[in-house]
């Protein structure tokens, strides 16, 4: 039997994915330079190493993480270790996803949390694997209250299959935020291993977001928008009680609108950004400006006809469309095979 989670998509929901399209939208048609590009994720990275362990507990302020990622220390500290090991783990995530490489299974996830905990455990058998033993999660102000007591370790790998499959069977139908949204919390929930499962799961969320299709995933830091109000963040995230006693009543509908409001948060700081800065006049190539020559004699345009007026491939006409779009040349009408393309009013 698949495993589906409950949600329901709420108007609120529905505005902020829009607008999560329109600022990436936005953003893509300034037509960055590759280096402005690598600038940004730079910060993200940057942003992203320090808030994630930030939540972790970990006092390295951001101006000590930017200095450390920026110097090679021969001797660290754990505080240090902690923040180098989380930038190393997104730099290879990044790249994975961007090389088509990243596959959601098993084996990624244990990579990811042994090379996030790495050298900072005493028990070595707990790194990167998945936990076999019990663990509860407590009240950090309060040590002797349990706060949440997570699946037994018998059903981890099951539930963690299920997880899985449902992202993996779903990219393409279901919306990367959502996709990525239910992972983060059911990951959270299941806790698979014996630590650094907040951080695993932040990594793995990022990487999820790109393999889905969420263009610029590199070059935001959703992990701040977590920082600056944790308590808020693990309210939302988390269970209180035990697992077997709530697990057919987590709906994830809350935390899926509090999931794309982060990345909105985020995506708008990017944009902020970049609005201080001079954009890049587009190059349109002459089978772009055929394009929109052939739309303002006809009123429109669809695949079939441009096929027809073009020796271009179907895939780099699609791609011809898609830079028009990004650029707010042309908008789209209709649906489906249905779909034609115009000029914006």
């Amino acid at each position: 039997m698949n495993w589906y989670p409950k949600y329901t998509i709420s108007n609120r929901f529905l505005l902020t994915i829009r607008e999560i399209g329109e600022s990436i939208g936005e953003i893509k048609a300034k037509s960055l330079a590759p280096n402005a590009i690598a600038k940004l994720e730079l910060s993200a990275r940057e942003l992203s190493s320090y808030a994630s362990t930030s939540i972790e507990g970990n006092p390295l302020p951001l101006t000590d993480v930017k200095r450390l990622l920026k110097t090679k220390k021969n001797h660290i500290r754990d505080t240090e270790r902690e923040v180098l090991n989380y930038n190393d783990t997104l730099r290879t995530l990044y790249q994975s996803v961007r090389d088509g490489h990243f596959v959601l299974n098993a084996l990624a996830l244990e990579r990811v949390q042994g090379q996030v905990i790495k050298g900072l455990m005493d028990n070595p058998s707990h790194c990167g694997a998945i936990r076999k033993d019990p663990v509860i999660i407590r009240n950090p102000r309060k040590v002797d209250e349990i706060v949440f007591i997570p699946p037994d370790a018998k059903d981890v790998e099951k539930l963690l299959g299920e997880l899985m499959n449902f992202v993996n069977n779903n990219i393409g139908k279901i919306d990367p935020i959502i996709l990525a949204g239910v992972f983060h919390r059911q990951h959270v929930i299941i806790h698979p291993f014996m630590d650094g499962n907040g951080r695993t799961t932040r990594l793995l969320t990022t990487a999820i977001l790109g393999m889905a299709g969420l263009d610029l995933f590199e070059i935001f830091s959703f992990e701040d928008y977590y920082n600056r109000n944790i308590t808020r963040y693990f309210k939302a995230v988390g269970l209180e009680g035990d697992y077997y006693d709530l697990k057919d009543k987590i709906d994830f509908s809350g935390w899926l609108e509090y999931f794309a409001e982060g990345i909105l948060d985020e995506l708008r700081r990017v944009t902020k950004i970049l609005g201080e800065q001079p954009a890049r006049q587009p190059r349109l190539e002459p089978h772009h400006r055929h394009v929109l020559d052939y739309i303002r004699e006809h009123g429109s345009i669809t695949q079939r006809e441009y096929g027809a007026i073009s020796k271009r491939s179907l895939a780099a006409r699609k791609l011809d469309f898609e830079k028009l779009l990004i650029l707010r040349l042309i908008k789209t009408e209709g649906i489906g095979r249905g779909a034609y393309y115009v000029l914006p009013e």
